[in-house]
């Protein structure tokens, strides 16, 4: 009896030394998570908590946090049995964002000025409804039998699908919703924010205020060997510099975006582990470094949070769009970017037409083949700030398409030869998600 009890004993030691060791530090992260989630959902998109943790939240471990909302003064907190709260704050106007201990809630802060689109045009170029329009050359009924085979079966939770929304030559030709979402549903685009961030580059360079090509304007890498780091290296992912982007365990990336207090800074500290554009290595840390960049042309943070709004989103009509910033102000360009389906599908129409709006020309036409053109080091598969597919990723796909992709399966697929946008919105990516299955079923449903 004496030697089971020590057994006993040294079993219940080793797991608890376990979960010391690999779960409790996870802890923090996870309630990370689940309060940003929660707040971002219910104060963007009017998404109830019981939603929120059925649908966005019910990733593993993340499903181990206990929610809650408060309304009066718009924050949500979230444990892990009761270990490691944490609190998100909203802000009308900047979305949430996750704090911690030391963060001032009562210190003042600046929201972007926005304005409306208001040109009684109709979708996409204005904010009316679209016009039916038909088009002979489209297997109409292939087209519905495809999208609607992206979403699932009543009680299934296989495929995961929230929304499609399909343009060909710049008309609404498709659009389906889940149950819980509308055209008017706000959804997390995470990583497509990417391709938000560096377009601002585009836009900055075709006013001949930026040279993508100088030196990256970071006077703390002048002493060393990252001098050499370009605006270009960092759009295209290459710059060389050490990061870890492993959203299975604790990494660079997770603690970036549920402990740092400035992300853009996160990135900017590390050394350089190869030359650059030699070593293609994914970065969200690189993206809210450009964001930061980004910040510093601008005499005034109010002009900073202004230029994205001015110059890019409001300007073609995302009126539904927020950026959210972390808790030095600063846009999360990496990751949190909501918008409606609809919006987001704007901003492949945009890249559709080489950056002409309405008639105006945001960023030069030759910044669409600059970030459809393979990376070095890359395989084909990534441009700046952009995915491709000119390597065949996707073979019923034409290889001229480039796309905006985020976390669990979001894209906007931007295929020029068939003048068509693909947006899809869900919780499930590729390959658990037939991407090549939605995508060459439209492109089929043209015909010839």
């Amino acid at each position: 009896m004496k030697n089971f009890f020590k057994i006993f004993v040294l079993l219940l030691l080793i797991i608890l030394i376990y979960l010391r060791i690999s779960i409790y530090p996870q802890l923090d992260l996870i309630s990370g998570f689940s309060a940003k989630s929660v707040a971002s959902g219910h104060f963007l998109d009017n998404r109830t908590i019981q939603t929120i943790e059925q649908g966005d939240n019910d990733i593993d471990k993340v499903n181990w946090a206990t929610n809650e909302i408060d309304d009066l003064e718009k924050f949500a907190t979230s444990t892990v049995y009761g270990l490691k709260e944490r609190k998100a704050i909203y802000h009308e106007g900047l979305g949430a964002t996750l704090i911690n201990d030391d963060f001032d809630v009562s210190k003042p802060y600046e929201t972007p000025k926005r304005t409306k689109l208001n040109n009684n045009l109709p979708y996409p170029f204005g904010n009316l409804e679209p016009k039916d329009t038909l088009f002979s050359n489209i297997d109409y009924q292939k087209l519905q039998k495809t999208i609607d085979n992206a979403f699932d079966k009543k009680g299934e939770k296989n495929k995961r699908t929230r929304s499609i929304v399909v343009l060909y030559k710049g008309k609404l030709i498709a659009e389906k919703y889940d149950d819980g979402f509308t055209k008017d549903s706000r959804i997390l685009g995470w990583s497509m924010t990417k391709s938000v961030t560096g377009t601002l580059f585009g836009i900055l360079q075709h006013q001949h205020k930026f040279d993508i090509l100088k030196p990256a304007p970071i006077a703390s890498w002048q002493k060393d060997e990252r001098a050499i780091i370009t605006t270009n290296d960092l759009l295209h992912m290459n710059s060389g510099l050490e990061w870890e982007e492993n959203y299975s365990k604790i990494c660079d990336a997770t603690k970036m975006l549920f402990q740092a207090t400035d992300m853009g800074e996160v990135q900017l500290q590390k050394p350089a582990k190869f030359p650059p554009n030699l070593h293609w290595n994914y970065s969200s840390g690189t993206t809210n470094l450009l964001s930061k960049i980004l910040r510093n042309q601008f005499k005034t943070h109010q002009e900073y949070l202004d230029f994205w709004y001015a110059s890019l989103i409001d300007k073609i009509g995302m009126n539904s769009m927020v950026i959210e910033t972390d808790m030095a102000g600063n846009y999360v360009g990496s990751s949190y970017g909501w918008a409606t389906t609809r919006d987001w599908a704007k901003f492949g129409q945009l890249y559709l037409q080489k950056g002409n709006w309405n008639g105006e020309q945001l960023f030069d036409t030759n910044w669409t083949n600059y970030v459809a053109t393979p990376t070095n080091t890359s395989n084909g598969q990534y441009g700046a700030q952009f995915w491709l597919n000119s390597g065949g990723r996707f073979p019923d796909v034409p290889k001229d398409m480039y796309f905006a992709s985020g976390y669990q399966g979001q894209m906007v697929a931007i295929i020029p030869t068939k003048d068509l946008v693909i947006v899809r919105m869900g919780l499930k990516e590729d390959p658990e998600f037939d991407f090549n299955g939605l995508l060459g079923g439209i492109v089929g449903s043209l015909g010839k």
